[in-house]
């Protein structure tokens, strides 16, 4: 009997990503889109927006193994492979999600890269990468999205920028440029899409205890702790409470809030 009884668990695994999660979408919360969900900031959002019983559709490229845990963890969330700088595949991947679940209520663009370089020594390579990474994706994507919530006359857009989009970064000035991009994206479309309902915003976290963050230098965190007013260096968590609210509340939009713990005051 527990032979039988683990090869049906077995083959009903096997079979989830074609048949789809045993949920009634219609009771679902939201449906969210979340780019470059497989690690850092990204990962820790979808976890909390599962948690809180919404499908979460986790965006990966790369990271397959940490995306698969991820799903693994909760059965809210769906992992799509798609590389966001490359149309088809955002295409295809939204086309996917609508298909399945019927719309998209929230977008959050997270996926990113970073570069520490001088900028004497950007390469035009390096330059398109980024910017294709970093601000074309967020482009691509909310274009793909868009009709979906304009016809269902609601929705959410999160940008996930920086800080270094607002001040600028020295040794990153590719990564600053995109990030004050999605900013001002973000501030254009919150006046055109208003009346349609659909707020967008702009997280611009400081520093934050991330992968992409592990390069530094433990001397330099240190000093950077000493200037931030809160005494500490910021956790996914503290993003991830920031989605929380911009999801809840209904009357914010067009605004870029700084999760920095008072390192950046403008």
């Amino acid at each position: 009997l527990f032979f039988f009884f683990f090869k049906e668990i077995k083959g009903l695994s096997q079979n989830s990503r074609k048949k789809g999660p045993s949920l009634n979408y219609q009771e679902v919360k939201m449906v969210i889109l979340v780019t470059g969900a497989s690690r850092g900031i990204g990962r820790e959002i979808a976890r909390s927006q599962a948690l809180n019983g919404n499908i979460v559709i986790a965006n990966y490229n790369k990271s397959e193994e940490q995306a698969k845990y991820l799903q693994k963890e909760n059965k809210n969330i769906d992992i799509y492979k798609a590389d966001v700088s490359k149309r088809e595949e955002v295409k295809a991947m939204v086309q996917y999600a609508i298909k399945k679940y019927e719309k998209i209520d929230v977008l959050i663009n997270n996926a990113g890269i970073a570069e520490n370089k001088l900028f004497t020594e950007v390469t035009d390579e390096e330059w398109q990468k980024i910017i294709n990474n970093n601000l074309y994706s967020a482009f691509c994507v909310t274009q793909e999205v868009l009709p979906n919530m304009i016809h269902n006359k609601k929705g959410c857009i999160i940008n996930i920028s920086s800080v270094w989009g607002m001040v600028g970064a020295s040794c990153e000035t590719i990564y600053s440029i995109t990030k004050a991009g999605i900013d001002g994206m973000t501030k254009s479309l919150a006046k055109e899409l208003g009346p349609s309902n659909i707020r967008v915003n702009s997280i611009a976290p400081g520093i934050i205890d991330t992968d992409m963050n592990k390069n530094i230098d433990l001397e330099d965190v240190d000093n950077i702790r000493k200037e931030i007013p809160l005494e500490r260096i910021g956790n996914t968590l503290d993003v991830s409470r920031c989605v929380d609210w911009l999801l809840k509340d209904q009357y914010t939009t067009g605004q870029v809030i700084s999760i920095n713990g008072g390192w950046v005051i403008t």
